[in-house]
């Protein structure tokens, strides 16, 4: 199992805290001093979309220059945002065996997810 965010995320410290709480073991990947590459992208993409992959609620995506958020169209150009500024990524995200398992936190998604509801 492997979680993927930023350490000082709330949402990510939410998701590391329930993932404690429940002993479930688990690896932290910080975008911030690990990145991300692209092929663990692509692979997140078959699972998902682009549109709910990058945040486009959050501060980094809201302080884009509009001609780069439009530039922004299919999942190549997602890919190529999501490495530059991995602020942009939902978070937390969380995999096992390789599969993206959930975007964000929600206590029943993880609780069902992980049998510990």
């Amino acid at each position: 199992m492997k979680l993927y965010g930023i350490p000082n995320c709330s949402t990510v410290k939410k998701a590391r805290s329930w993932l404690d709480d429940h002993q479930v073991a688990y690896e932290f990947h910080d975008f911030k001093k690990l990145g991300i590459d692209a092929a663990t992208l692509e692979q997140w993409l078959q699972k998902t979309t682009w549109e709910k992959l990058v945040n486009r609620s959050g501060m980094t995506w809201r302080n884009l220059p509009e001609a780069e958020k439009s530039a922004i169209t299919d999942n190549t150009s997602a890919i190529r945002l999501m490495q530059d500024k991995t602020s942009v990524i939902k978070r937390p995200v969380l995999v096992a065996d390789g599969k993206l398992l959930a975007l964000g936190f929600d206590e029943s998604t993880y609780g069902k997810l992980l049998n510990h509801e």
